[in-house]
């Protein structure tokens, strides 16, 4: 039988143009991560990572929803009376079960790109891969702020809710850190009228951070306008939203401030409520938005929170959360042609987490384009569940189709890890194969100028020149 190697130098790359297109234009490009989770305490602290467990699988929900289908004790998964090597060796156990999982390729390309380790992962191999790597954790470039460098990634946009200080972001800013890093404005608590005790302490908060008493509607939207120019003075210019879905509703201001002050006396809004005074929020965010020419990102179609086993026990972001079938199309289709008939449109990215929903997001962004920017409105990128060989496929294939490919701003790591990185390579290597494939069967020029410039562009030049951040020189 032939030999096929795993994970060979070409992987992915089945053509002479899409190797030629990755090893010449994609893979020189540096990394602008322009959405991620990842802790800004970490990278202003250099943080030094004890063992692999704790870089490679503590906070990691994509292994730890593969580890609780194999079957294993969530103690082995998330719990904090067990040893970090035994939750690793758990991890590895369940690694071979996890073939044609994405998960499967990325956590060899981890190990690979990150220790240069390449033996197959198994319970067998766990503890010399635990040995080889842990000794190379003690190496300086091995801090959060080595991996950085390490990576070449010039940009980082962290995700900060607008009660947060930013001191770590004032730290970083200080430290001479190459790659810049900024935050991002995500007010999702300031909709959670449903909720009175979420409300009220978030409230609460942002009074003490604004120093606006947050007593009426007007005064919580002059609270959220200080902390967003706050945010805007410390480099951020993006905003993010995680949304079930954009309500098909309309909501005046009286009717907002009558929610707003039942909420705050500890009643709770309806969904009816919920959904207007939602709405009216967005409407204020989005205007705050282009008048400080940000841009904005809507993450749509996350259902959150399945299991209540889970969430008692380890509270939000357990990894229970999955695709929702929301109702997309005409709320979406309301909120952003309210803005643009205002001239109060921000740019815009789009993510959908359902595929049924790739080409209803994928003409939408068409409907509202204008001179601000090429490609005002994006198509993000293939989003959580999403973000593997098929999703980008199918968003990639849908966005070609249906608007300008060569205007995307590329991908993102949308992680709270220090190794995901490697998905930016796994996302350059489908890039390019797709493209070298149209090439060589006559779809495209066999133009090096036009065609490897257009996958420079989407990898590295679009991002940087359509969010209008401070890069790094890594």
């Amino acid at each position: 039988m032939k030999d096929h190697p795993f994970l060979p130098e070409n992987f992915l790359l089945t053509t002479d143009w899409a190797r030629t297109l990755y090893f010449e234009h994609a893979a020189p490009q540096p990394i602008f991560d322009y959405h991620c989770h990842l802790p800004p305490d970490q990278i202003a602290s250099n943080r030094q990572f004890e063992n692999l467990f704790q870089i490679w699988l503590a906070g990691d929900h994509y292994k730890w929803r593969a580890m609780r289908s194999n079957g294993i004790n969530e103690d082995l998964v998330t719990g904090d009376q067990t040893s970090d090597y035994d939750k690793f060796l758990a991890y590895a156990r369940t690694v071979p079960r996890t073939l044609r999982n994405p998960l499967y390729h990325w956590s060899h390309l981890e190990l690979r790109r990150y220790f240069g380790i390449d033996l197959v992962i198994n319970e067998a191999s766990a503890p010399k891969i635990w040995e080889l790597a842990n000794e190379k954790l003690r190496a300086p470039e091995f801090t959060t702020q080595g991996i950085l460098r390490k990576n070449r990634v010039n940009v980082v946009c962290t995700t900060d809710d607008p009660v947060d200080s930013l001191e770590h972001h004032i730290a970083i800013q200080k430290s001479g850190l190459p790659t810049r890093v900024h935050p991002t404005f995500r007010p999702d608590k300031a909709m959670t009228v449903h909720a009175p005790a979420v409300f009220n302490t978030w409230c609460d908060q942002l009074a003490a951070a604004s120093g606006v008493e947050v007593r009426d509607l007007a005064t919580l939207l002059e609270a959220i306008d200080k902390r967003h120019a706050f945010f805007h003075s410390l480099g951020g210019r993006l905003s993010d939203h995680g949304l079930e879905c954009i309500p098909d509703t309309e909501c005046t201001e009286t009717a907002a401030a009558a929610i707003f002050d039942a909420a705050r006396a500890g009643k709770a809004a309806g969904p009816d409520e919920t959904a207007r005074f939602t709405m009216f929020m967005m409407l204020f965010l989005g205007r705050l938005d282009a008048k400080r020419g940000w841009t904005k990102q809507l993450h749509l179609g996350a259902l959150r929170n399945n299991n209540t086993r889970l969430l008692q026990r380890l509270g939000a972001d357990a990894g229970v959360d999955s695709i929702g079938d929301f109702p997309q199309a005409r709320g979406l289709a309301r909120y952003l042609d309210r803005l643009d008939s205002t001239g109060e449109l921000p740019k815009t990215v789009l993510y959908n987490l359902n595929p049924a929903d790739n080409y209803v997001f994928a003409t939408m962004i068409g409907n509202v384009q204008d001179d601000l920017a090429p490609g005002k409105i994006q198509f993000g990128s293939g989003w959580w569940f999403l973000d593997q060989k098929e999703g980008m496929e199918w968003q990639l294939n849908a966005l070609s189709q249906l608007g300008l490919l060569s205007r995307f701003v590329g991908m993102l790591t949308d992680s709270r890890s220090f190794m995901s990185y490697v998905r930016h390579e796994y996302f350059r290597r489908i890039l390019c194969s797709q493209i070298g494939a149209d090439v060589e069967a006559g779809l495209i020029p066999a133009d090096r100028a036009l065609v490897g410039g257009m996958i420079e562009d989407i990898c590295y030049q679009n991002a940087l020149r359509y969010f209008g951040l401070e890069a790094g020189t890594l």
